[in-house]
């Protein structure tokens, strides 16, 4: 009798389980002290986590100034995500010479910004390549024009990504989550922004992206958590906010950012926000090329100098610049324009005529202001 109730009881559990639909591994185990046999669940295997024994992934942060620029390898493929100024094609060039690369699968334009397009027309000049995304807008400057000739010389048509879409890079996964919305007078919330999975580990590459575009992602509800951090616009103020960066809450950070830079990069605010998170931060302008290599578990990042550096630190030397106002010598943090309500460092190229000039000694005064952000000196 006891023999039949168990028989029945294993025919009602699969029965079950069958309906539902939800296991698709059973296991069956008899309890000795009751003799009685039931199926459990085996745990189900992440097929997307496992790396073929010999594969392999990196990610080169090029020390370009200021600027950004990182080479992505995995299994014989290779990635360019940005380029830096166009003085950096120089040091493109050769790196990707250095690494022996002659011919880049994808090359990733975040945003027509100078500080991240202009180096790209080194490859797309001297080497083969496959395919290259960018968002789409343009820019009216030399460098965009530049990019986009040397583009069509290798008889590729610029692909412009849409959120959610993804493709397969070697071993690992590259998932697209940004821009959300495009627009040519913000091209840092244009940027494109995009998690590479290798593994169980991850990659998240923000461009120039602001607190709106983060916002924006998060209202997606893309899964943002990432092993490293690519620091948004090279640890500017206004990017990796806090609630972004609590979805990330990266293991590993890396600002790309040039010695003692007049914009004040990376922010007090930001280093701040990253020593909250508990997240290791590397940077360029103290620590020079930066490679991180994941065995698809863990990742390990090697400057290529100054390793135990205190990069938490927001001191630099950085001579506050003054400009002649009527006359006198004034030092002035930001000078605002009164005819389009932007805000400018001292040293932009765009600077309003003498009588528009506003004049603010914090960014904070500028914005109470009123005053937006320039998009050329990006303040």
């Amino acid at each position: 009798m006891k023999k039949i109730l168990s028989l029945f009881l294993i025919f009602i559990i699969v029965f079950n389980i069958s309906a539902c639909g939800t296991i698709t591994q059973t296991d069956v185990i008899t309890n000795p002290a009751t003799d009685t046999t039931y199926a459990t669940a085996m745990p189900e295997i992440n097929e997307s986590a496992i790396i073929p024994e010999n594969s392999t992934f990196a990610v080169h942060f090029i020390d370009v100034g200021q600027g950004d620029a990182a080479l992505v390898l995995c299994d014989g493929k290779s990635m360019l995500i940005d380029g830096g100024r166009p003085k950096a094609s120089d040091v493109i060039y050769t790196y990707l010479k250095n690494q022996g690369i002659n011919c880049l699968d994808y090359i990733i334009c975040t945003h027509p910004d100078e500080d991240h397009i202009g180096g790209l027309s080194a490859p797309l000049s001297t080497i083969t390549v496959n395919n290259v995304y960018a968002p789409n807008i343009e820019a009216d400057t030399k460098s965009y024009q530049s990019f986009k000739q040397k583009t069509e010389e290798q008889g590729l048509i610029i692909k412009h990504p849409v959120c959610g879409e993804s493709f397969q890079f070697g071993s690992g996964t590259v998932n697209f989550f940004g821009p959300v919305t495009e627009s040519e007078n913000d091209k840092n919330n244009s940027s494109i922004v995009m998690k590479i999975i290798y593994g169980e580990t991850s990659f998240l590459f923000t461009g120039d992206a602001e607190r709106e575009e983060e916002q924006q992602i998060l209202d997606k509800g893309y899964d943002l958590s990432a092993t490293v951090l690519k620091v948004g616009h090279h640890g500017s103020r206004n990017s990796t906010t806090y609630p972004f960066l609590r979805e990330i809450m990266p293991e590993y950070a890396v600002i790309s950012v040039g010695k003692d830079n007049t914009y004040g990069h990376p922010t007090e605010d930001v280093l701040s926000r990253l020593g909250d998170a508990g997240a290791k931060v590397y940077r360029t302008d103290i620590q020079g090329d930066i490679i991180a290599v994941s065995n698809g578990h863990t990742v390990t990042i090697t400057p290529a100098k100054n390793a135990d550096a205190d990069t938490l630190s927001a001191q630099r030397d950085v001579t506050t610049p003054k400009t002649e106002a009527k006359g006198d010598t004034v030092e002035a943090g930001y000078i605002g324009n009164s005819k389009t309500k932007k805000f400018h460092l001292p040293s932009c190229k765009t600077l309003p005529a003498e009588h528009n000039r506003m004049y603010f000694d914090t960014r904070d005064n500028a914005i109470q202001a009123g005053y937006t952000l320039c998009g050329n000196c990006h303040p």
